[in-house]
């Protein structure tokens, strides 16, 4: 059997053509859409757990990557590419995207040791201390309302019949009640009137912070309940990952000629 001339060309033709098929899940309006980018979508979408990967997912996938083709065509056909808010917006992408890659490589080659987050969680743990207070105040515009207050408390008034008239809006009527936490939670000012208090004591004298003149009730002390290490420890390892890529951007900032 022989082949005319034509169907041989047909032929190779189609022989030639089987390795670029395969390399495109679709042309459209003469326009290839490579196989590639649906792995890069079924890796993105199994690494994310969102399903496995299948003939469904990447039929899903081939079917809106056509949808997107076809209207990235006309968009383009409208004019849409050359309007400068967009192109604005693609750049901004675009940066976003080279920006991130930047970021990767970075923490990858400069990693967050485990002694450094160690040294941070220490560095909480005493910032925090080893007691939790259970606090109440009450909130006055100024020293002389404050001293009432604290005139009437000793008088017998109830410290949460009085926080009602507390400036702070948020504790005045839950009797000022500010909750168990640690000193660290509040103005140095504020925790260092508290924490040489007894259970049930009151300051004598009005605390003054920026917000105005308190007066501070201790209702009770506890054993600190912190977190562990490995607990916080993402929280941590990103925090020092933001600090090391803080100090990186602003190194490059002075090296860099700003006009």
């Amino acid at each position: 059997m022989t082949f005319k001339p034509a169907r041989l060309l047909i032929a190779l033709l189609a022989v030639v053509a089987l390795p670029v098929l395969a390399q495109n899940i679709a042309v459209v309006n003469g326009k290839p859409i490579p196989s590639s980018r649906v792995d890069a979508i079924v890796k993105q979408v199994v690494a994310q757990g969102q399903q496995p990967d299948s003939k469904e997912l990447r039929d899903m996938i081939k079917k809106d990557l056509i949808g997107r083709e076809v209207l990235m065509q006309e968009a383009e056909k409208q004019g849409f590419g050359k309007d400068a808010a967009v192109k604005q917006q693609i750049e901004n992408t675009r940066q976003a995207i080279v920006i991130n890659a930047l970021v990767g490589d970075f923490i990858q080659k400069n990693p967050v040791k485990d002694a450094d987050v160690k040294a941070e969680y220490d560095r909480f743990v005493a910032q925090s201390g080893d007691k939790e207070y259970h606090v109440r105040h009450i909130l006055l515009a100024s020293e002389a309302e404050a001293k009432d207050v604290i005139a009437k408390l000793k008088g017998g008034a109830k410290f949460e019949d009085l926080a009602k008239a507390s400036k702070d809006t948020g504790s005045a009527d839950n009797g000022g009640d500010l909750d168990w936490a640690a000193p660290s939670s509040f103005p140095k000012v504020f925790s260092d009137a508290f924490v040489g208090l007894q259970k049930g004591q009151f300051t004598q004298t009005p605390v003054q912070s920026p917000n105005g003149f308190h007066v501070i009730k201790l209702d009770d002390t506890r054993a600190a309940k912190l977190p562990t290490l490995e607990e916080v420890k993402p929280q941590i390892t990103e925090a020092l990952q933001q600090k090391k890529l803080q100090a990186y951007q602003e190194e490059m900032v002075k090296k860099a000629k700003v006009q």
